[in-house]
């Protein structure tokens, strides 16, 4: 099936899907912040991280998109992606939410201007590559969101606080505090 959306539209699916993230990442409760909510998929990376992989992903996805438009082909792969994702996560640890709000925010905002500046050819360039890669930056944000969010109110996330002997289970209301051996 053909996508017959214009860039335009491409841009502005893309800057909502951003602002969603945006708001979850300036109302995430530092607790969450912290969490670890998908280690349960194997994903060990704190909500921060995730949720500034975003605005990074938007940053090397943009470079892709400028790769295949000059008539390179950036040879994207699974292994490659994974590489990206982890030195991202070596260096995003500890990362405040204001901070990712304004990566975001200004990652975003360079991948929409380039994005709302295609043409409808230009989606078509390397066989189509430049409108599919719009199209995953368009999901991107609301996927790692949804999942995000569905993993914190199904269970209780552990948060160990350091200089503690407490740890809380957020994600539930109403939070409870775990002492030293008592659940």
């Amino acid at each position: 099936m053909t996508d017959l959306r214009t860039p335009a539209e491409h841009a502005a699916q893309i800057g909502a899907a951003r602002d969603r993230l945006v708001e979850f990442v300036l109302a995430c409760p530092d607790d969450v912040w912290r969490a670890r909510p998908l280690a349960d998929r194997g994903d060990r990376r704190p909500t921060g991280v995730i949720a500034d992989h975003v605005a990074h992903a938007y940053e090397y996805m943009g470079g892709f998109i400028g790769q295949l438009l000059s008539g390179v082909d950036p040879q994207l792969d699974v292994a490659m992606i994974d590489r990206l994702n982890a030195e991202h996560a070596a260096l995003a640890a500890g990362t405040t939410q204001q901070a990712v709000a304004e990566h975001l925010t200004a990652s975003g905002d360079e991948l929409i201007a380039l994005v709302s500046g295609l043409t409808a050819a230009d989606l078509e360039a390397a066989g189509g590559k430049v409108r599919r890669l719009a199209e995953i930056c368009a999901r991107h944000p609301d996927t790692h969101r949804t999942e995000l969010e569905e993993a914190i109110s199904r269970r209780p996330l552990s948060v160990f606080r350091p200089g503690t002997r407490t740890t809380w289970l957020v994600g539930r209301r109403p939070e409870r505090r775990l002492t030293a051996g008592r659940r």
